[in-house]
């Protein structure tokens, strides 16, 4: 196989230069493990989040919970916003159009804030009242609030990480913003233990030494988890945007002036490439927030083993994400330099190594599922139907694997309003129907049942489009 780094694979789709299926493969691997490391450790945030604040009690958790959907709505509602000006960076560079794509990466940075601040704006407006709109009760509404509005407030530092890692990698640089998470993870981690706990007494016993420990702690509790995680998101923003205007080869705003102001052409592309993944994120959310609903009846317990549920099974199908940020890259470039065939063979070889490696994920969860929620939360109960569910959940890991990627290869090409389509049909007529019928006979172990179904349905139709669609062919003209 080709010792080549994964820049002089990239280069040589760009001009042009027949690469073999091994050297295929390797650019895959190459662009997909830094991809996976930043998809894990960004959910290991959340999951180490979850678990410390998990460790305060059931009702912690569930404040939690209550506005996880909420959460993953507003954050889905910053990415895709960031798609639709990087998909466009990958098409022009792989059409060798540099100039171009720093004119993109710079009309991004006025339009993708402009978004943020209506997004915080509107979060604000909404976050004392939220928590009651989705059947929360008085005892966890109060923190629920305060969370998610420090979530909201931190709306335009998300943007532009979102906006400097996709660029970065749509660019084909996937190791700098991949690092760059995982040391967020980190500096997340030190902030929530400082935050979160009140200052305690530790006894440390090593071998005969016995002494006792003073650390110092705020006691925020849940807010504290909010405010650690914006934190290490503002380290990390400011250096991720540093790098994509003053180092990258590709992207560095410093070699030429130009208008910030975005262009009504760029506009119009960013919004055809990512309206349809809005209005799909959006809908599909609103899914998830109406199947939170469902959930609330059946009592906090199946509340808070809901939501950690969802983040345990995260770090299994985040794997699958880091391979679709790979897959985006290198069919956003492929197709950028009018290589149609290569295009096609690495929408394949992504979407079956997604498969691959999500199916090993789903028999490691199946296994590791009491140790998983153990880690969560010290409730018995929450534990026990915490366990039940991830196992549900993980035979639908390999149909999840192939909607993943094979959305993830269709983004790349500029082809999203059909897969949109698909999404939507999936999620609101397969999965919350079931979730409806289940819930009232099988508690929450049907709105899982339900979710398993419709994942394996979804990952059938992606497969059936990646084969018969025209997706190739989709596309707007971007150079």
């Amino acid at each position: 196989m080709s010792s080549l780094s994964s820049d002089d694979l990239l280069q040589r789709i760009r001009e042009h230069v027949k690469l073999s299926t091994a050297e295929q493969f390797r650019l895959t691997v190459l662009l997909s493990i830094p991809a996976i490391l930043a998809q894990v450790s960004t959910i290991l945030m959340f999951y180490i989040d979850d678990a410390m604040v998990g460790s305060l009690g059931a009702k912690a958790s569930a404040s939690i919970g209550i506005i996880a959907t909420t959460t993953w709505l507003f954050w889905s509602i910053i990415s895709c916003v960031a798609t639709g000006f990087s998909v466009q960076v990958a098409h022009l560079v792989g059409a060798n159009d540099i100039s171009s794509a720093r004119s993109v990466f710079r009309q991004s940075i006025v339009a993708s804030l402009a978004v943020a601040v209506l997004t915080m704006a509107v979060g604000a407006a909404i976050s004392f009242e939220l928590p009651y709109w989705l059947g929360g009760t008085e005892d966890i509404a109060h923190d629920a609030s305060i969370y998610f509005l420090i979530f909201v407030l931190g709306a335009p530092v998300y943007m532009v990480n979102m906006l400097a890692s996709s660029m970065l990698r749509c660019a084909g640089n996937i190791k700098v913003p991949s690092m760059g998470n995982m040391l967020m993870c980190l500096l997340d981690v030190a902030f929530n233990f400082f935050l979160i706990f009140p200052t305690r007494i530790l006894d440390v016993r090593l071998l005969t030494l016995h002494f006792q420990l003073t650390l110092p702690g705020f006691g925020l509790g849940v807010p504290g988890a909010a405010i650690g995680t914006l934190l290490a998101e503002v380290i990390i923003t400011a250096y991720l945007m540093w790098y994509a205007s003053v180092r990258s080869k590709e992207l560095r705003l410093v070699d030429e002036s130009g208008s910030f102001m975005p262009e009504m052409l760029t506009l119009r592309r960013a919004h055809n490439i990512a309206g349809p993944i809005f209005f799909q994120r959006v809908l599909m959310n609103a899914a998830q927030i109406v199947t939170t609903i469902i959930v609330a009846p059946l009592g906090a317990v199946a509340i808070a083993a809901n939501a950690l549920g969802i983040t345990a099974e995260s770090l299994c199908y985040m794997p699958g994400y880091g391979i679709g940020e790979a897959a985006t890259t290198l069919v956003g470039q492929s197709l950028g330099a009018q290589r149609l065939r290569l295009t096609e063979r690495f929408a394949w070889m992504t979407t079956i190594v997604g498969i691959v490696v999500m199916t090993l994920m789903g028999v490691v969860m199946y296994m590791a599922a009491p140790l998983m929620m153990a880690s969560l939360s010290p409730d018995e109960a929450v534990r026990k139907l915490g366990t039940e569910c991830l196992r549900i959940e993980a035979w639908a890991e390999p149909g999840f694997a192939a909607s993943i990627v094979a959305m993830s290869c269709f983004i790349g090409a500029g082809d999203t309003r059909k897969p949109a389509f698909m999404n939507l049909f999936s999620m609101w007529v397969v999965r919350v129907t079931l979730a409806a019928l289940l819930a009232p006979h099988y508690g929450l172990h049907g709105v899982w049942l339900g979710m398993a179904i419709e994942l394996t349905f979804r990952g059938f139709i992606f497969l059936l489009r990646l084969k018969f669609g025209h997706w190739l062919y989709k596309r707007e003209q971007t150079t």
